[in-house]
């Protein structure tokens, strides 16, 4: 897999090492998931592409050193589980002209090809344009679950699961080996390797003078790593969504579940549930057990409930910006409502599941989550 990533670009220097353990452990559990030759193909080429990444990027650092230097300052990070409204959040958040977001394309091939001009695009953006045709024809039931949009901010695990430590796996096949392994990992070079990937993207854009403002970036995944999220991005402000797990635990299940059977042929849908169901939960405390033990920080979060992202969007974000010390002008505010009114007239593509398709229940849900019965009640855009 190393040789097929040099190959592809006549590169060879992989930088940092600290990917090597993570991707020996993945390709051994790999090994061993019962996939199909179609699948196995698929995930081969995902793992050689984030070599590629990797390659390219290493490449772009040695010939402008000053990536390196750019500051990410201050990131607004939002996270919550699945179904909780973190995309419509980041997405109005990401609106305002005055902040950076990781677009789709920008995700797929973050660091452009050897000897193009990094302020190139065009081509970059086509090529993502593609591939989300290219699923929504030929994987419509993965489209509606979760719809690629390149032009669109997306949330950036893509860069973690780069770094070979990530939910991606467990979340596309049948993983036991590494899914515990990675629970006793430092995920700081994730972080670390999530860091230097948007100093690349903040380099081409004040490159195309988009300039360097204030990233807002969104992965429900951080939920389970929030020190490490701390550890590198000391002065991020973290926006938390809160919904009832019970309407958000059988979603990602579902979601899930349609990428084990685009790679293999026989899926137990009831453990794909309780993986997931296990893995929510356990995010869930450990975000829940670092905001108790660093009180010091809670300045540094916004809680926001499901119900008020959706029903009133605006006044979510004013709460969010209240907690900043941000200004809310005219022309953001428009470009805003700009944004939920396009999102509003969007195709959204069906998406239907029941908990009973994957061995789950309500009780079953609730006491995974003892003490989160109900999303809390959100004052002055503090958890009570």
């Amino acid at each position: 897999m190393l040789a097929s990533a040099c190959a592809a670009d006549g590169l060879s220097d992989f930088g940092d090492e600290a990917f090597r353990d993570p991707l020996r452990v993945l390709l051994a559990s790999l090994k061993d998931a019962p996939l199909n030759e179609l699948g196995a193909r698929i995930l081969r080429g995902q793992l050689v592409w984030s070599l590629v990444t990797r390659l390219r990027h290493r490449h772009w650092l040695e010939r402008h050193p000053e990536i390196a230097e750019e500051t990410i300052a201050a990131p607004i990070v939002v996270v919550g589980m699945m179904r909780s409204g973190t995309t419509l959040m980041q997405r109005l958040l990401a609106s305002d002209p005055r902040s950076l977001s990781a677009k789709g394309w920008e995700l797929r091939e973050p660091a452009p090809t050897p000897g193009t001009d990094p302020r190139e695009s065009a081509a970059r953006i086509e090529e993502a344009e593609t591939r989300a045709q290219q699923m929504e024809q030929f994987a419509p039931k993965l489209f509606a679950i979760h719809p690629m949009h390149p032009r669109e901010a997306e949330e950036e695990i893509v860069f973690l699961a780069d770094a070979f430590l990530s939910h991606v796996p467990e979340a596309s096949c049948d993983v036991p080996v590494y899914r515990e392994w990675i629970d006793q990992q430092d995920f700081l070079p994730a972080y670390r390797h999530l860091h230097a990937m948007l100093q690349m993207l903040q380099w081409q854009k004040a490159l195309r003078g988009e300039g360097r403002g204030r990233w807002v970036l969104k992965t429900p995944a951080h939920l389970g790593y929030l020190e490490a999220l701390f550890d590198v991005f000391p002065d991020a402000h973290v926006v938390h969504m809160h919904r009832d797990p019970v309407a958000t635990v059988v979603s990602g299940a579902s979601l899930n579940a349609t990428l084990w059977e685009m790679h293999s042929d026989d899926v137990d849908r009831e453990r794909v549930g309780r993986q997931w169901l296990e893995r929510m939960a356990w995010t869930h405390a450990r975000a829940m057990s670092f905001r108790e033990h660093h009180p010091g920080l809670e300045d540094h979060f916004t809680d926001i409930g499901y119900r008020e992202a959706v029903d009133d969007p605006l006044s979510a974000i004013r709460r969010v910006y209240g907690d900043l010390a941000l200004d809310l002008p005219v022309p953001v505010e428009t470009a805003m409502n700009d944004w939920l009114a396009r999102d509003r007239e969007g195709h959204r593509p069906s998406h239907r599941y029941e908990a009973r398709d994957f061995g789950l229940s309500e009780n079953r849900i609730r006491d995974s989550f003892p003490s989160y019965d109900e999303p809390p009640v959100v004052v002055a855009g503090k958890k009570n």
